[in-house]
């Protein structure tokens, strides 16, 4: 194996345990946010999340396919976290 590889080997562990540590304070933010505010902010951030360790695994396994996935998962991820802010700001999603 050359150092680049090796490099490389380091570096993916390193984005994972960041992210996973990223993704675990979120989640405790998720559970003792003071305010709905926060927690909605919670699980956005956690999507965030979820995103980079899909990225992350797609350039592990040097496959494309995550990044598609990711794609939808973000898009998704958007979505939710309008719709859920907007029915806590109005108490209803569609008017």
């Amino acid at each position: 194996m050359s150092l680049a590889s090796n490099l490389m080997d380091i570096a993916l562990i390193i984005a994972f345990v960041a992210v996973a540590l990223a993704q675990i304070m979120a989640m405790i933010r998720l559970v003792i946010g003071p305010d709905t505010g926060d927690r909605i902010l919670a699980l956005d951030t956690m999507v965030v999340n979820a995103i980079g360790l899909i990225i992350l695994l797609g350039i592990a396994q040097g496959t494309r396919i995550y990044f598609e996935a990711s794609m939808i998962i973000a898009m998704l991820g958007f979505v939710s976290t309008v719709a859920y802010a907007r029915f806590v700001l109005r108490g209803d999603i569609i008017e």
